[in-house]
């Protein structure tokens, strides 16, 4: 998303602040074939609450159902999930339909990010 609007959508931060926040993220490679794919990375905010900051897959190895494996991994990982939150931009069509479709996550408010219009997604349990 960097290389793509030259600024980082959804997280509402400068590239300095999300250089910082990098460290704070559990961070899982995902792993396929014995190649390295693609990435997830979340962090535990308390309560059960949990933040997706990261979740993708290259182009190559989309549309296999790894992504969805890897959210479920996630979850595998965080027993204790209440809810869990995301960001992405409103005009990546593809993210929307795998987050609701595949998922499970359903669509909350819409905002402005820079000027990148943006979307949350929330799951509840």
């Amino acid at each position: 998303d960097y290389i793509h609007y030259g600024k980082c959508p959804g997280y509402g931060k400068s590239k300095e602040e999300m250089e910082t926040s990098i460290s704070t993220f559990s961070k899982y490679i995902i792993i396929y074939r014995s190649r390295p794919v693609g990435v997830i990375s979340f962090k535990n905010q308390g309560d059960g609450s949990y933040y997706l900051g990261c979740l993708c897959v290259i182009p190559p190895y989309q549309k296999k159902g790894i992504g969805t494996e890897a959210f479920q991994y996630m979850l595998s990982l965080c027993p204790d999930w209440k809810r869990i939150t995301l960001f992405t931009p409103v005009d990546k069509k593809e993210n929307l339909n795998f987050y609701t479709q595949k998922c499970g996550f359903e669509k909350g408010n819409i905002r402005m990010d820079q000027e990148i219009e943006v979307v949350e997604f929330y799951m509840n349990r």
